[in-house]
């Protein structure tokens, strides 16, 4: 009965009203996305970010923008970052890490990578078994899993 009558309310509220609701009733999410790039080599690409907290190596990628989808994001991110364009692009594994959702991709890399980023201090092409070892255990575990079959199994972050 109540619900009934929150329901008719809420259909007869104008729909800028009911926006601004949500908006201030549901959480925010920032989204990234992260590729696992490859090589004809067997290998992956892993970018020295300046700004990383831990490991300055780590996946390719970045924040998406507002209203961007997913694929168009993470061609965008590596294009920027890279130069790189990709092939065969499909998303492997979502995760939600506090209030943000990371989107993790694989992908196969087209082109000769160019830094022209400015929080991008170097590159390099690694094999899955020798990446740098102060890399985040979670996208190790991307890698791995990518290298492997294809599809990341998700486990805690550590």
């Amino acid at each position: 009965m109540i619900s009934d009558l929150i329901g008719k309310v809420w259909r007869r509220l104008p729909r800028r009203a009911r926006r601004s609701i949500i908006k201030f009733t549901q959480q925010r999410f920032t989204v990234s996305a992260a590729a696992v790039i490859r090589n004809d080599d067997g290998e992956v690409l892993l970018l020295e970010h300046y700004i990383r907290p831990l490991s300055a190596w780590g996946l390719p990628g970045g924040f998406l923008e507002r209203g961007e989808q997913p694929e168009v994001g993470i061609r965008r991110e590596i294009r920027e970052e890279t130069g790189l364009e990709l092939d065969d692009v499909r998303i492997v594994d979502l995760r939600t890490i506090g209030s943000h959702l990371e989107m993790i991709f694989a992908a196969k890399g087209r082109g000769t990578v160019r830094l022209d980023a400015a929080e991008i201090k170097d590159f390099g092409w690694f094999r899955p078994d020798r990446v740098p070892e102060q890399m985040s255990g979670q996208q190790k575990r991307d890698i791995a899993c990518v290298m492997a079959d294809g599809f990341v199994k998700t486990k805690p972050d550590d």
